[in-house]
């Protein structure tokens, strides 16, 4: 109302979400992923503690946030935690970047972290572990009741080929072209207990088919349970693990914004006693190939019916879905710019990555771009 002042707009508090973000540590000069982790986080552990780890190969960092209510605190942790890693490889001589995957480097077979668990994954998976150097981001989402969260998983199963889509961020591997927009999701497909996980009917269904992945030398241990989604074995949480790390902390922050609508929309289905959708299997591993093959800038399938729409309408289908979510958060005027330009030009990581690539024909700029990107601070600090 023109002339009086506007009331502070109460916004319903969501659940809890926090955010684990994988990257590539790279060699500035050759621009090649460098097995150099352990170096990078000795000087991160002493600022960040507990929220940042290393990965299964030496190549690899991680950083996690502490459970937030809004986006805004989100956004603040991934990006205070990828200057600090920034700093730590800049005192080192390194860089870091968010990819999926490699651009350039000798990755094949990665060099894994020493260790008894470690060795024995390798004893498991094999050939496997060739090409494990790939980086994703994973939403943890606030949900105590494990029942709940399990039937939860049921009605998101439709939802993952375009969260694969909309995130797609790893074309290169190794120094060539794929061919897809998100490499990282067909290199982690052909594990035993990876994709899309299977339609259960409760928690107790959840531990029995564990348990039987356990028996039968499936699994390492919880750990490797690499479902793209899963109940968290350490946490209250339910974890969506399906994209491609994105390139710059504001993506993060507003996919998990995204995820976490979904998740709270979809649980008002469950707790009306909505069963949730038994998608065809083949047509779910069809919805994540094209997902992987074309990201924003193609074609999706839709999981339940079979049919091919462009990927960003499947996108805009998904945002008008969780539309009233974001809305009750206050997340809306946050995400809703983010995917208006995604949609706008379907540029995903994965076309930014061969726009960068196309303008000398080089994929060592492709990497230069990713480390301008992964934390800019540092480059306009520069």
């Amino acid at each position: 109302m023109t002339g009086t002042a506007e009331l502070p707009v109460e916004h319903a508090v969501g659940p809890r979400f926090g955010v684990e973000e994988e990257f590539l540590v790279v060699d500035p000069e050759t621009r090649e992923a460098v097995p150099q982790a352990e170096a990078v986080l000795r000087r991160a552990k002493a600022e960040l503690g507990e929220r940042v780890g290393g990965e299964i190969t030496t190549l690899q960092v991680e950083t996690k946030t502490t459970p937030c209510h809004d986006v805004t605190e989100l956004h603040r942790q991934l990006v205070e935690g990828r200057a600090v890693l920034g700093v730590a490889a800049g005192a080192e001589g390194l860089r870091v970047v968010a990819s999926g995957s490699a651009v350039l480097g000798d990755v094949v077979p990665p060099p894994i972290v020493s260790g008894e668990r470690p060795a024995r994954g390798t004893a498991t998976f094999r050939g496997l572990h060739d090409e494990v150097a790939i980086c994703s981001v994973h939403v943890h989402v606030e949900m105590p009741d494990r029942d709940r969260a399990a039937l939860v998983s049921n009605h998101l199963r439709p939802y993952l080929p375009v969260l694969i889509g909309l995130t797609a961020n790893s074309p290169y591997w190794a120094g060539r072209d794929t061919g897809y927009a998100s490499w990282r999701t067909i290199a982690w497909h052909r594990w035993p207990v990876a994709g899309p996980p299977p339609y259960f009917t409760s928690a107790e269904h959840y531990d029995r088919v564990v348990d039987t992945l356990l028996d039968a030398g499936a699994l390492v241990d919880l750990g490797t349970l690499f479902w793209d989604i899963r109940l968290s074995a350490h946490l209250p949480t339910l974890e969506i693990r399906v994209a491609d790390v994105p390139i710059t902390a504001e993506e993060s922050a507003l996919f998990a914004a995204l995820v976490r609508a979904l998740v709270v929309r979809v649980g008002t289905e469950v707790d009306r006693g909505e069963p949730g959708p038994v998608v065809p299997p083949e047509l779910l591993r069809v919805a994540y190939w094209r997902a992987a093959r074309d990201g924003l800038a193609g074609h999706g399938v839709d999981p339940l019916t079979g049919e091919l729409r462009p990927a960003v309408d499947l996108v805009d289908r998904l945002f008008r879905y969780v539309r009233p979510v974001l809305a009750e958060h206050g997340d809306l005027p946050l995400v809703t710019p983010w995917l208006d330009r995604l949609l706008g030009t379907a540029a995903d990581g994965a076309v930014r990555q061969r726009r960068a690539a196309a303008r000398r024909d080089r994929l060592t700029d492709v990497v230069d771009e990713l480390v301008a990107q992964t934390v800019p601070e540092l480059v306009n600090a520069d």
